[in-house]
Parts: structure tokens; sequence; C-alpha cells
């Protein structure tokens, strides 16, 4: 038997992972699909998913150092005759302090690289210059041509947009546009570029120079090139797996889908090994409060979030702009939404958006409750399982009205957000979601798309939501029966409820709350 590996926690660097011993999921086939796919990439992922190490991954191979590579895919799939003179450049540590800071920051990681090749740089002032200079240096002393590699090339930027310091975000970013434009007239001493980051800010506003980087961000052949897919995680984790519930790890954890293979959260799936209780938490959540994220939501407006029509195409997916920050492309490319499902409308991709996952579900929805309270309600948790377990459905209604009461008028001051069905199945979502519950919203069966189903162990809850300025009272519930809606999961053996919630947009509250029982439901007849 061999010596067990360790988990690679927070460790970014390709090297200290072989010397020590630590897992691996190997990603160098994709690696050098990707490199001989162009020679110009950009990669947009959340944060902590393992862009860093990709990135170092790479520079290892341009390196030649072939030993570290033993056993993996390109120990014998790489040309390790030619090396490369290499420039990384890493915003991981972020930028907040204006543009001398940056340009020092640029300034030092530059001179780091001369002294690691041991070429001398002039003292140029402007820090594109010396990026330029510095190319020349070694694609002429070298006689190869140069890669350059920059991780986390939007990180100045956005941190200054979440310190809510617009002129300094687009300083930097003006900026980082003129040194990142003197990569376009090196084309011929550069050998492979690449950039990663969080946020696809439009190439317009930054990368205009660079018109030939191609964007694999959704590109179905390298979506599984960060994050662990299922065969990875159940084949170089099965020493960690022995007692783990595979499918609540799935529930947990995985769900991340950039039109390819759906991937686990590294950072999660680490965190969760390395607990010898096997406590499913919210690690990846938990290590970084997105208050950027429900500033936007609420400066938009976190009333008129609707769940259900989260639908996009690439454009408006990859459209950040400091001037006009989407949420939906801002949750998508922050992690809290991904691709449910891709479709096709006049030859042109759409793309259908949701939670990944629980942990993303239940702690977001949490955080956007406490928005839509103002305020935190501790015990609301605990009476809403009580009440759902005990199908105590009077007491159900009585908790809802309180909740629905407790939102603050202004938002329906002046505005007639409060007479659309997707507000009020938002606002409830948020509600249950919060408490972790299994949700699907716009369940869909044979006869239409069910508002929100809700799994407990032994029952099951549908719910149909209608406003009645738009409907007759009872509207919901004969809905849910003519469309037999039940009778999907008749054969789960559970009980289930189906649930017609109607609201006054007048008052702004529950009007008539009715439940039918299980005997509603009919099964449909086979000839």
């Amino acid at each position: 038997m061999g010596i067990k590996k360790s988990l690679p926690i927070g460790i970014e660097t390709f090297a200290k992972i072989h010397h020590d011993n630590h897992y691996y999921v190997d990603k160098t086939q994709l690696i050098i699909e990707l490199i001989n796919f162009s020679d110009y990439i950009f990669l947009s992922r959340p944060r902590r998913f393992g862009k860093s190490l990709t990135i170092d991954t790479i520079a290892e191979l341009f390196d030649g150092n072939q030993a570290l590579f033993y056993g993996l895919y390109a120990q014998d799939n790489w040309d390790w005759s030619q090396k490369h003179p290499i420039i990384r450049l890493s915003f991981v540590d972020g930028v907040k302090d204006g543009l001398d800071r940056l340009n020092k920051n640029l300034t030092n990681q530059l001179n780091e690289t001369a002294n690691r090749y041991q070429v001398t740089l002039s003292d140029e002032a402007y820090v594109a210059i010396r990026f330029r200079n510095l190319i020349t240096i070694l694609y002429q002393k070298y006689q190869q041509k140069v890669v350059i590699l920059i991780d986390e090339y939007d990180k100045p930027i956005l941190d200054n947009m979440v310190s809510h310091d617009p002129k300094q975000a687009k300083q930097m970013r003006d900026a980082l546009k003129d040194f990142y434009s003197i990569i376009k007239g090196q084309d011929a001493k550069l050998r492979f570029v690449m950039l990663t980051g969080v946020s696809q800010f439009s190439k317009v506003n930054l990368f205009s120079g660079l018109n030939n980087l191609t964007d694999i961000t959704l590109l179905k052949q390298f979506s599984a090139i960060c994050g662990y897919t299922q065969y990875e995680l159940e084949t170089v984790f099965a020493d960690e797996l022995m007692d783990v519930d595979l499918q609540k790890i799935k529930d947990w954890y995985n769900g991340y889908n950039w039109t390819g293979d759906k991937v686990y959260n590294p950072f999660d799936i680490l965190l969760f090994l390395a607990d010898k209780n096997r406590v499913f938490q919210p690690f990846w959540f938990a290590s970084g409060t997105p208050d950027f994220l429900l500033k936007v939501l609420d400066y938009e407006g976190v009333e008129k979030f609707d769940i259900r029509q989260m639908t996009a195409d690439k454009l408006q997916l990859s459209k950040l702009d400091i001037e006009d920050v989407h949420p939906i492309a801002l949750m998508f490319q922050t992690g809290y939404l991904t691709i449910k499902k891709v479709f096709t409308v006049l030859d042109s991709p759409y793309y259908q958006l949701g939670y990944p996952n629980r942990e993303v579900r239940q702690s977001l929805s949490k955080l956007l409750l406490a928005k839509y309270l103002h305020k935190k309600n501790e015990q609301a948790p605990a009476v809403l399982v009580t009440l759902l377990a005990t199908n105590d459905f009077d007491a159900l209604k009585q908790q809802l009205k309180s909740f629905i009461a407790s939102i603050p008028y202004d938002w329906h001051r002046n505005n007639t957000i409060a007479h659309y069905e997707g507000y009020w199945a938002s606002v409830l979502f948020s509600y249950f979601a919060s408490i972790g519950f299994d949700i699907t919203l716009e369940d869909m069966t044979n006869q239409g798309r069910i508002d929100m189903t809700i799994k407990l162990q032994d029952s099951i809850y549908i719910f149909e939501f209608k406003v009645l300025t738009k409907h007759r009272q009872g509207s919901a519930t004969s809905q849910i029966i003519d469309k037999n809606y039940g009778e999907k999961y008749l054969s789960k053996n559970k009980a289930i409820y189906q649930i017609g919630i109607e609201i006054n947009a007048q008052i702004r509250q529950i009007q008539h709350f009715e439940v039918t029982s299980p005997s509603d439901i009919k099964r449909s007849s086979v000839s």
C-alpha cells in the first residue's frame, strides 16, 4: 500500500501538489487540447474554482518540467524538447489603492520575471512599455516565443466596484486596457496567451486591441477544465468517499454547468472531505459574502427578482460593464447561477439559468430573505419545517400571511410589482429555499408546469400561485386539479398535497388558500 495522499486545500502550485503527494485530478489532457485549440485564450470561472492551478500547470508545461507530470496524460503527450520563457502576472491579491499601486504592482511583477530570466529592463516609467520591452528581450535572448499567463485579470476592477468607487474602477479598467493592448502588437513573438478571471468585461471596454482572444467560457469541450466531474470525484477521491452519501454530496456541491459536463465546486469538496464529521456546510458561500451582488440587487430592486424567468442569450450572460451591471450576468459569472438548459431560437442559443446546487440555493435564499424582510427572523425556519412536517395547513397559511405582511410597503408603492405572479413566486421561493427544502421551480409535467414543488421524506407539496387581478378566486386550485399535476408523483408512494395560493394585489396579502388531498389526483388510463 502506498503512502496516503493528502487533500490539496488552498494549494495552487502544481509542483507542490506533486512533491507533497497531494491528490490531483488530471486535467492535462484538457489543458493540452486547450493550448492546441487557440494561441489566445480567455476563461471566466467563479472564485475558488481552480483557475490559478490551471495557470500554474500550463506554466510548468511550457517550462519543460517533465518530472512533475509522471503518470499523467501530459507525460507522453507533450513536446518536452521545447521550453519557452514565461511572463506570469497575477492579481489574486487585488489592488484597491489607486493607479499608483496598480502600476507598482505590475512593475514589481515584471521586474521579478526579468530577474528570474537574468535580463535587465530599462527604467521606463510607463508600465505598458516595460511589458512590451520584456517580451522583446526574452524573445531575443532565448530565441523562443514567449508565453503570457495572466491570472484574475479583472480583480483590480472588481475590487473597486465592490468598494463602490466607480471612478477608480474606471481608472483601473482604462489602465489595464492600455496594458493588455500591448499584447496584440507582439503576436510574432508570442507562443501562447491566456487570461483568467471571474467577470467577462466587454471586449470593447477592456480588450479592444485583442480581437483574436478566444473566449472558451461556454465551449462545451472545455466545460470541465475547472472543477471535478462525477467520474473524477469517484475515482480520484475514492479512498475519501467510503462513508459519504454520494447523492447528498451531489445535491449539495455539484451542478455547475458551462454547457458540458456538470462539475463540483472543488473548494467545497476538499473542505467537506477534510471534515471527519462529514457535515454538509456552505463552505464556498461562507468564504466570501456576495455584498456587491446584494447591493446590485438592492439597487435594481430585489423585489423585481424573478427566479422563474432567468433566461439569457450569450451576449446577456457575458455582458458586464462598470456603468451597466446586470444582476443576471453578475450572478452567473460569480457562480450563484448556472446553466440548466440550452435551447435554440432563430438559430441562436439561449440559456435557462438556475441555482447550481443546494448550497447556493439555500444560502443565497437566506440572504435574499433578509433583504425581503429587512431583518433576520431566526425562528421562521423551525416553525415552517414543523408546520409542513405535521401538515398543519391552517397554521401554515397564517405563517405565510405573517411573512408577506413583513415585506416593506415601499416596495409596492408607485409600482405594479404586486400584480405579477413571478414576484410572489420568487418571494415565497426564497422563504422556503432558505430552510433547505428540496424545491423545484417550474416543475414540468405532461400537462404543464407546476409553479413550485417541495419534497420531504414522506410528503410532496405542489404549489400554484395566482394574483386575483388576473384570475377568479379558486383558479389556482382548479388549475392543479384540472391539469392533474399530482399524477407525476403518484409512483413515489408519498402523501401528495396540492396547495393553491391566491394573492389580492390591492391589499398585497393572501386572500384564498386551499389544500386538496391526494384523493383529488386522477391516475391516467392507459389503453
